[in-house]
C-alpha cells in the first residue's frame, strides 16, 4: 500500500541516533495499523481498533452478512514476528525479496503474514465479485501472540469487544508442510514454564562444602532430563510429536565468579504437555524429587496454561462438517494433528468456540521462526484459492 520496507523505515528513524525502544515498538504498532486499516479502506469495509494495552493494537476488519443475527466466523493472524539475526539471512529479513524462482523471503512469510494477507485478498475478490454471504465475517490482527498473547488474544476474549463480535467458529494458522498433506490442528499442547531454584552452602571453592546448590540442583536436573529421553524415546517409535510431552531445559542461572560456590542456582524449563498427560501427577513428582534433593529446592511455577478442550471432528460440529466438504471438494489432504506449539486458537477454544489452525502451505519446507523464512508465491497465490472457497462455505448456511 506504498509503505517503506520496515529496515528503510527503522534506518530513517533512528538516523538521529538510537531512539527508546518503547518509542520504535509504538511506532511500527502505529505502522501496522496505517497499513491495515488503508488495506480495508481499499476494500471498502470498515475497520476498528481496539487498544486493550498500550502499543498492543487489534485491529478487526469486517465484511457484514445478509443475517448479522448469526454466529460469524472469524479469520484471524497475528501481526507480531520472532526476532530475526540479520547476519544470518540470504536477503534483507523485512524486505520481501523475492528470487528467481519466485521464493519470497521475509521474516513472517510462513508465520504468519501470508495468512492474514490471504484472507483480505480472499475477502477483496468476494468484493469484487460482488458476492454476498449469510454470516458475517470479521479478520482480526493480534498483537504479543510470539510472546504468549497475554496482551493480545488472551485478553481480547474476555471484554466486551470480543463478544459483541458474536463468533461461531474461528480459523487461525497451522503448519507448512513438505508434502500435499496439510496439517490441521484441532487442539494444542499445555504450555508449563518452571524453576527448580537449588540454595545451599556458600563459600570459597577451594574447599569441599557440603550441602551446595549445585549438587541439590544437578539431582533434579538429571531426574527431569531422564524423563526426557524417555519421552523423546516415544518419538523413535513413531508417535506423533502433538502426543509426547517435549521437555527441555532452557535457562541455567548462578554464580558471580569462579572461586565462589554460590548461595543458590536455577534451572529452567519449558514443557509442553500431551494432551493426556497429568499435570497435577506429574507435579507432585518433581516437587518429590526436589524433597529428595535436600531442603532448600523448590519447584516455581512461571507459566501453566489452562487446558483446552479439542475442537470436535465429527458429526456434532457443522462448522467441521463444512470445512471438511469444502476442502473435500478441493481434493485437499488433511491430517489432524495436535499442535506442538501454542497460538492464539487456545484463547479461543478456553471461552467455547470451535477453532481450527489451518495454514495451505503445501510443498514447502517448515521454516517459521528459522533463518531466510520464505514462501513461494505460487503456494501463497493458490492459498488464496482455497481460503477463497472454504470462507465461501463457512460463511453460508
Amino acid at each position: 500500500m506504498g509503505l517503506p520496507p520496515l529496515s528503510r523505515f527503522l534506518s530513517r528513524i533512528t538516523s538521529h541516533g538510537a531512539p527508546p525502544t518503547s518509542f520504535i515498538v509504538m511506532i511500527i504498532a502505529r505502522e501496522c495499523v496505517n497499513f491495515l486499516q488503508s488495506y480495508a479502506e481499499s476494500m471498502g469495509l470498515p475497520s476498528t481498533v481496539h487498544y486493550m494495552a498500550p502499543k498492543k493494537p487489534v485491529v478487526i476488519i469486517t465484511l457484514t452478512g445478509q443475517k448479522p443475527e448469526l454466529p460469524t466466523l472469524l479469520l484471524t493472524s497475528h501481526m507480531d514476528v520472532v526476532p530475526v539475526y540479520p547476519e544470518k539471512w540470504t536477503y534483507d529479513p523485512f524486505s520481501a525479496y523475492k528470487d528467481e524462482k519466485g521464493n519470497i523471503y521475509g521474516r513472517g512469510a510462513q508465520d504468519m503474514k501470508c495468512v492474514g494477507i490471504q484472507y483480505l485478498e480472499t475477502i477483496r475478490r468476494y468484493i469484487n465479485e460482488k458476492l454476498t454471504f449469510d454470516r458475517t465475517i470479521h479478520i482480526s490482527f493480534m498483537p504479543d501472540e510470539e510472546i504468549g498473547g497475554a496482551l493480545g488474544m488472551a485478553h481480547f476474549v474476555k471484554t466486551n469487544e470480543f463478544r459483541i463480535l458474536n463468533i461461531g467458529f474461528a480459523l487461525d494458522e497451522g503448519l507448512a508442510s513438505e508434502d500435499d498433506v496439510i496439517p490441521l490442528f484441532y487442539v494444542e499442547r499445555t504450555i508449563w514454564q518452571f524453576y527448580i531454584r537449588s540454595a545451599g552452602t556458600p563459600g570459597h571453592a577451594s574447599l569441599l562444602h557440603d550441602n551446595t546448590a549445585a549438587e541439590k540442583l544437578m539431582y533434579v536436573v538429571n531426574k527431569i532430563l531422564k524423563w526426557r529421553t524417555l519421552e523423546k524415546n516415544k518419538l523413535s517409535q513413531g508417535v506423533d510429536i502433538g502426543l509426547v510431552t517435549s521437555v527441555n531445559m532452557t535457562i541455567l542461572n548462578g554464580g558471580c565468579q569462579l572461586n565462589v560456590v554460590p548461595p543458590e542456582l536455577i534451572a529452567g524449563f519449558d514443557v509442553r504437555l500431551a494432551v493426556d498427560a497429568d499435570y497435577h501427577a506429574l507435579e507432585s513428582t518433581i516437587t518429590k524429587w526436589c524433597h529428595e534433593a535436600g531442603k532448600g529446592v523448590q519447584l516455581e511455577t512461571f507459566k501453566k496454561n489452562e487446558q483446552t478442550t479439542p475442537t470436535k471432528l465429527d458429526d456434532s460440529n457443522f462448522w467441521w462438517l463444512k470445512f471438511k466438504s469444502e476442502c473435500d471438494k478441493l481434493g485437499l489432504k488433511l491430517k489432524p494433528s495436535i499442535c506442538p506449539a501454542a497460538g492464539d486458537t487456545r484463547y479461543i477454544r478456553l471461552v467455547g468456540i470451535p477453532a481450527l489452525g489451518f495454514s495451505p502451505m503445501q510443498y514447502t519446507p517448515v521454516l517459521l521462526h528459522d533463518h531466510d523464512e520464505y514462501l513461494n508465491e505460487k503456494t501463497f497465490l493458490n492459498g488464496i484459492n482455497i481460503y477463497y472457497n472454504i470462507v465461501k462455505g463457512l460463511a453460508t448456511v
